[in-house]
């Protein structure tokens, strides 16, 4: 089916959806979020797992915010970000079970070449 000026919006949200996503510190802040009771914790948490500069920090979690991915609030000096969805948890859990998946196939190619009979001169290039 191609693209539509319907649809092409849809697709847009959701490529902005992922690229929010797309930085190892925002997926770290996103996991401790996900683990965390009711899916929030308080900037220290979050500086404290991903031992980030707290500027940086706040540049990731402004970044998820405008995606509509977390929500925030305030109380006294105390910061608090929440997954805005529990769909986003379970997001996380589809990718973490798609990355075991990728590693596991990885692994077993891995297994499989060491299973190969040695080349000449192999030894010396991989230390084995």
């Amino acid at each position: 089916m191609p693209t539509t000026a319907t649809t092409a919006p849809l697709y847009a949200i959701k490529a902005e959806l992922f690229r929010s996503l797309a930085h190892p510190t925002r997926i770290q802040a996103l996991e401790v979020l996900s683990a965390a009771p009711h899916h929030e914790a308080p900037v220290s948490d979050l500086l404290a797992a991903t031992g980030v500069e707290a500027s940086v920090l706040s540049q990731h979690l402004a970044v998820l915010k405008r995606a509509g991915v977390v929500e925030s609030s305030r109380t006294g000096n105390t910061v608090v970000y929440r997954l805005s969805r529990p769909l986003v948890a379970e997001l996380l859990v589809v990718a973490r079970a798609f990355l075991r998946e990728t590693l596991d196939a990885s692994g077993r190619q891995l297994a499989a070449a060491d299973e190969l009979p040695p080349l000449h001169g192999e030894s010396e290039r991989t230390g084995q």
